[in-house]
This record gives C-alpha cells, structure tokens and sequence, in this order.
C-alpha cells in the first residue's frame, strides 16, 4: 500500500503484495477450519480458546511484528491487520486476545524495554510460550492515563505497587502483565512509569471473570494490587517515561481494534450477502430485491472505507510516520461502521438473525466492545482533533 501524497501528485498502489496475500490466505484458512468449529459453543460458556491460542502460537500470530531475534514473524503492520480481520470474521474473542498480545504487549516491550526484558520476556511472548497483559484502565480512570491512582512507590532496590485495574484482556490468562502505576502524582504525566508484574506475584489478585455482552470467549477480568513487590528492573524504560509509553503503545492498539472492527463488519457482510442469494422471498432470491440489494451496497461501501482507512493506519506506522491520528480516524470509523453493519446483517437475516446458528447476532453482540475498548469515540474524536489542530 503505497499513500504517498504531496502537493505535486498523488501516487497510490492498491494492491497487496503476495507475501500479504498469503498471509491473508494462511489467516483465513486458520479461522475458517479451526476458529469456526466450536465458536458459538465457546460464546455459549464463555470458553477461552487455550487449544487455539497455542496453535496461533505456532503459526506467529502471537508475535508478528516481533523481530525474529526475539522468537518473533518480522512481518510489518499491513500483515497484522490483514491477520486480525481474517480472525475477527469468525471469532473476536480469540482476536482480541492476539490484539493485546501484539499491539500493546509485544509492542511496547519491544519499543520500550530493555535488552534484558526482550529477552526474558519479549521471547516467550512473541512464540505464544507465554501470554501478556496490558493494565491501564481502572474503576476512575479508564483510557486516562494522566489519572491512575495505581500506585508504584519506590522502595529503594523495588517498587511497592497497590492499587485495582478493571477490563483487563488475558486477566487471568496472561503470564506477564504490563502495568502502568503513578510513582509521583506532583509530577503529572512526568510521574507515570510502567511496570512487568509476573503471574503468582505476591499480594497481585486475579478477580472473577467479567460476564459480558459480546467477546465472550475472551478473558477479562479485574485485577488487584495489595503490597506488590516489584524489582527495579522490571520497570520499563526511563523514570517518568510511563505515560509516553501508555500513549504511543495506545496508538498501535488503535490500529488492532480499528482492524477487529473491520473484520466483524466483513464478517457480518460476507454473512448477509450469502443469505441473500439463498433466501426467496416473491418469488425470487432476496438479493433480488432492491431493498436488499441497496442494503448490501451500502454495507460494502461503508466496509470498503474502514478498510482503506485502517490500511492508511497501518501504513502510516510501517513507514514510520506519526500515526497517532490516522489510527484514531480507523479506530473511529470502523468501529461505527462495524455496528452499523452488523446491526444491517442482522436484518437482512430476518428472524434467523436472531438465532445464534446464523452467527450474526454473535457479530452485532461483539461490534459494540470496538466503539469502547482503546477509548470510546469522543476520545478518538480528541486525538484527531489535538493532531489537525498541531498540523
């Protein structure tokens, strides 16, 4: 994807090289014949998909922006997003989970962690061995980093974390978990640091897992800090350097859920539009019908604008170019188009869209988690405005 663009020309290349479309490929054919089987039954039980997740593992999709020397695919963003919309098609639970894992785990402690933390961590992570957790949102703060009242207090040769994160993805499967505490609440964001906790930590509690609308299957849970031992070197990065770290690692996460959405509404669509050429209604296929038929060209239109926005995204980052708004704006629009679009597919379905065997309602259920997790609309809305605002 090429969006080169000055004040001369324009020069744009629509088309995915073929290393991206095999990796679409490879993507798809894992969702259809592993994800697929199984999916409502997960959704049913709230069952997170361990078995998968290790075969995800082997596949890369667990690390797969990840340098090869840290165990991970060395592939760029487009192949992330490409990879995510193939697994949120089927199933959203099991792509949220390689979302955090990428976006927000593996990313950050590639960016921001020492040498020393790669290769403890970031290793074991990157293969799937091991699963991460980003712990930012709490009970008062939510995406507002600035407002943590976590607390990391330094004790010397460790910090002395106490406090409660809530929403937390992998809450109570996750190995490692990146954790964002204040260290010095008279600093402001110069007060923030982030912090590796491991599982089985002393005073660190894992609470009942949440009980949800949509994305089921993933596991969310809260997560309670009581006198939590923490070595100095587990903090990542530069004291102080915690709420550039919370923001920059938030952007990429943007980008994953901007392509979870896309992938929901493809899903949905691709859903609706096969009912419509099966389904009679007068006499004929209802796609026949131009109610449906405008309901089904709207809905690909809309899919087909997310698409190109989260591409832009994507390649924004890839190219190493400031892709804070332009994740916000993919992050934005797909997610409103993936409820709309669900909501749209559901009806084409008639009352079969409300049995859980035609997978849509499913869809509909998981599209409103995207509208709220790495901030609702009015935070993107304050990214991309603070971004035009700088231009």
């Amino acid at each position: 994807m090429n969006f080169l663009l000055n004040q001369q020309f324009i020069n744009m290349n629509f088309s995915l090289t073929e290393e991206h479309l095999m990796i679409r490929d490879a993507a798809r054919d894992f969702a259809q014949t592993e994800l697929l089987p199984g999916v409502i039954e997960r959704d049913n039980a709230q069952k997170f998909p361990d078995s998968l997740v290790r075969k995800m593992g082997e596949l890369g999709f667990l690390g797969i922006m990840v340098d090869p020397k840290y165990g991970g695919s060395g592939m760029d963003t487009i192949s992330y997003v490409l990879i995510m919309e193939e697994l949120s098609k089927i199933d959203a639970s099991a792509s949220v989970m390689v979302s955090v894992n990428n976006s927000l785990v593996c990313y950050g402690l590639e960016a921001f962690g020492s040498e020393a933390q790669k290769q403890k961590y970031l290793t074991k992570l990157a293969t799937g061995e091991s699963i991460g957790a980003f712990c930012l949102s709490e009970p008062e703060a939510g995406s507002d980093a600035t407002s943590q009242r976590t607390t990391a207090i330094d004790k010397g040769d460790y910090y002395l974390i106490n406090g409660t994160k809530n929403w937390i993805t992998n809450g109570g499967r996750a190995d490692f978990y990146l954790v964002i505490a204040q260290t010095d609440k008279h600093k402001g964001s110069h007060g923030i640091n982030a912090f590796i906790v491991e599982k089985g930590t002393p005073g660190f509690d894992i609470g009942p897992k949440e009980d949800k609308l949509g994305i089921r299957g993933s596991d969310t849970h809260t997560l309670q800090f009581n006198d939590v031992k923490v070595p100095k070197e587990n903090r990542i990065g530069d004291d102080g350097s915690g709420f550039r770290f919370a923001m920059k690692t938030l952007s990429g996460g943007r980008i994953g859920i901007a392509a979870q959405a896309l992938g929901i509404a493809s899903g949905a669509y691709e859903l609706a539009l096969k009912y419509s050429k099966e389904r009679k209604a007068f006499g004929t296929e209802i796609c026949n019908h131009q109610a449906i038929a405008f309901k089904l060209a709207d809905m690909y239109t809309e899919i087909e604008a997310a698409r190109m926005l989260v591409l832009k995204a994507a390649w924004d980052k890839d190219q190493g170019n400031n892709y804070d708004k332009s994740s916000a704006m993919a992050k934005l629009y797909a997610s409103k188009v993936a409820m709309e679009q669900t909501v749209e597919a559901v009806q084409i379905h008639g009352g079969n869209g409300f049995v859980k065997e035609y997978h849509v309602e499913r869809l509909m259920r998981d599209a409103k988690i995207t509208q709220i997790y790495e901030g609702t609309s009015e935070i993107q809305k304050i990214v991309i405005s603070r971004g035009l605002i700088k231009e």
